[in-house]
């Protein structure tokens, strides 16, 4: 702690955003699919998946049983030692990609038109709700009203083909410029506000962490358990134009720091455990 008494103990400065990474423990099947996710590669050797579930007290055997298991659910795909994401993974893989490394790139420069998704069928299942819910979500589209999303056309069509299919499937397509939206009506329909309080504080916990060295499992489970957390916050970042958010936006800042967080997580971990 500094002279002036002003730098908090590292539990006290992790305990600022202990509601944003929550305090349930993680499965075995989070762990490992949340370690493919985020890899450099979408494929990782069992040894080092085993050694990421220790982290969190799953023990090898519970680690191997968990890979098994999902292989058999057609989620991973072994090869020689080699796991490797597959089915509905790989397309979270896609959307961990374009949250971390390239969001700030998926944009196209906005002319005005806006995207509208309306459910055009007349009965739905409940199943059929919640996938809807989870595909726009995924496309980073707001729903206006009950059956109605939209959002700003600025954000490559051709992503994300699978959440892309259960909107044509239940949806009717307009395209459409509309000026009478106002920018805090539209900060308000995806939340950005809130969404750029607590990115800020995710950054100055990252930030925080690039200052402290990592010694024990403790250590690295928490700043795996940030990563996750980050990772899952800026899959809801609603990638609005620039004319519609406010000149402090959060961000580019959010994605930067999470390059260098992510780097110097790595290389502490292999540093330490491999």
């Amino acid at each position: 702690m500094s002279d002036d008494g002003r730098v908090p103990a590292i539990h006290e400065r992790r305990a600022r955003v202990a509601d944003l990474i929550g305090d349930r423990p993680l499965s075995a099947r989070s762990v490992l699919a949340t370690a493919l996710l985020g890899a450099d590669q979408p494929q990782l050797p069992v040894g080092e998946l085993v050694m990421m579930a220790s982290l969190f007290g799953i023990s090898d055997g519970a680690a191997r049983t968990c890979l098994w298991r999902m292989v058999s659910n057609g989620e991973l795909a072994s090869v020689d030692g080699m796991y490797t994401l597959a089915g509905n993974l790989t397309e979270r893989r896609e959307r961990v990609d374009e949250a971390s490394r390239v969001g700030d790139h998926s944009a196209r420069p906005w002319d005005g038109t806006w995207e509208l998704a309306i459910v055009s069928l007349e009965r739905r299942s409940a199943a059929d709700r919640l996938s809807l819910r989870k595909a726009a979500t995924a496309l980073h589209l707001a729903e206006m009203r009950e059956g109605v999303w939209l959002r700003p056309d600025n954000l490559d069509p051709a992503r994300l083909p699978r959440s892309r299919a259960v909107l044509d499937q239940q949806c009717v397509h307009f395209h459409r410029a509309a000026t009478d939206i106002a920018a805090g009506t539209v900060r308000s329909l995806f939340n950005a506000d809130d969404w750029a309080r607590d990115a800020r504080r995710l950054t100055e916990a990252m930030r925080d962490e690039l200052g402290t060295e990592a010694d024990d499992a403790d250590d690295f489970a928490h700043q795996f358990a940030l990563s996750v957390a980050v990772v899952r916050h800026l899959q809801l970042d609603p990638m609005l134009p620039d004319v519609l958010l406010p000149r402090d936006w959060p961000g580019a800042a959010m994605r930067d720091t999470y390059r260098k967080f992510d780097d110097t997580f790595k290389r502490r971990l292999s540093a330490t455990f491999r």
